[in-house]
């Protein structure tokens, strides 16, 4: 009997009546003969509203404490749809991520899953039970409980969809599935039928939400297909797949933009070997993932170096980094975190000159100006003021891919 995952996020999750929607979408799944497992997001605001509680208590909110308080969150929504499906006259268990076999290295609210033991899932679906996993969640070798941050549950549904070797993994959400930009910000917007793994890849760590980056890695690297579709109609959704089965190569297949940047410039920097070691091993030994990298051109001896974290890293950034500033002989150092990274994504664009051009022209005519640009083969990124992000959204789009 073939196993399908699906995951429903804390939109799709918000009250019980939407939870009861979401139960009647399982069912019909397993009335068709399959073998669900369910894995779901806390509801709606729950996590900001912990975050809050967290904060209220006091300014010293350890990560291990906060995963334990987080994590309560997607427990009461399993244990809620678990009942719901029971209601319908179906059989179901819910478990948290230790209960499910999910494993993860020891970096409290950004662990990363290690792998999966599915045997206890196994068995509760050899029993006929539909199985709710709560998403977002592990353990630790140490039984500590573990988050995977924002967006965690995509990772674990396409984690578990991998581990128990599932015909899909169905991604539902607020909207249809992936367009060419938020269709919240973008109406003419268009859907896409098909998006390979590299092209996901690149939009979801740029900025676009509709999945987790963690989680099209691991379908990538286990060949999981993925279905993001809507939980409130029935309309098809777009599948994410392995680029050989694409049957067309697009020029461009999104434009994303990200407001969670903030740009560290490290200024008059000495020019010799073991500079950039240096400043960026003291981050990674922090967890902080440093995005953009930009090193100017030397003279005399001296160069600067400016680079991109997520705001939410800043805090712990600006410490590290006037450290290193000190002990490397840099002369200053200056951050803003009132910036935007707006990027194209697009597997043709490997063969078809001029989308640069093309890009920058787009925010040029809006007045725009550029402060960083990074490029990949299928991408091109730029750091802009982030009060223009949806005005360089809108020029692009309608350029370069709303007359495609």
């Amino acid at each position: 009997m073939q196993i399908v995952v699906q995951k429903f996020g804390g939109t799709s999750v918000a009250s019980p009546e939407l939870i009861r929607n979401v139960a009647r979408r399982v069912v019909s799944a397993k009335e068709q003969g399959k073998q669900v497992v369910v894995a779901v997001s806390a509801m709606g605001h729950t996590t900001d509203h912990l975050i809050d509680l967290a904060r209220a208590v006091g300014d010293c909110c350890p990560e291990r404490e906060m995963d334990m308080l987080l994590a309560t969150g997607e427990q009461v929504t399993i244990a809620l749809l678990a009942m719901a499906l029971q209601n319908l006259g179906h059989r179901a268990i819910s478990m948290t991520g230790a209960q499910a076999g999910i494993l993860t290295d020891e970096a409290h609210t950004k662990a990363r899953i290690l792998k999966i033991d599915p045997v206890r899932i196994q068995k509760e679906l050899e029993k006929g039970n539909i199985v709710v996993v709560a998403g977002f969640q592990g353990m630790n070798v140490d039984h500590e409980t573990t988050t995977l941050g924002r967006g965690g549950s995509d990772t674990t549904a396409v984690a578990l969809a991998a581990a128990l070797k599932a015909e899909v993994c169905e991604i539902y959400t607020d909207v249809d599935g992936v367009y060419t930009a938020d269709p919240r910000l973008i109406p003419d917007a268009r859907k896409l039928d098909l998006i390979s793994y590299d092209e996901m890849l690149e939009l979801a760590s740029l900025g676009a939400l509709v999945l987790q980056a963690r989680s099209v890695e691991v379908a990538k690297q286990y060949g999981v297909t993925i279905n993001v579709r809507s939980s409130f109609n029935d309309n098809p959704g777009t599948l994410v797949k392995e680029s050989s089965d694409m049957e067309e190569c697009r020029l461009l297949s999104g434009v994303a933009h990200d407001i969670n940047v903030a740009k560290i410039g490290l200024f008059d920097v000495p020019d010799r070997p073991g500079i950039a070691t240096h400043l960026f091993k003291a981050l990674a030994d922090e967890k902080i993932n440093v995005d953009m990298i930009i090193q100017s051109w030397m003279r005399s001896g001296r160069n600067d170096i400016v680079f991109t974290v997520t705001r939410d890293d800043l805090s712990k950034t600006i410490p590290i980094v006037e450290r290193v500033m000190k002990e490397i002989g840099a002369l200053g150092m200056e951050y803003n975190d009132h910036v935007a990274k707006i990027s194209i994504v697009g597997a043709g664009m490997v063969t078809n000159p001029g989308v640069a051009a093309n890009m920058f022209e787009a925010l040029a005519k809006e007045n725009i100006n550029i402060n960083m640009i990074s490029t990949s083969e299928i991408k091109i990124s730029c750091v802009i003021e982030e009060d223009q992000a949806v005005r360089a959204v809108e020029a692009i789009h309608a350029k370069m891919i709303g007359k495609l």
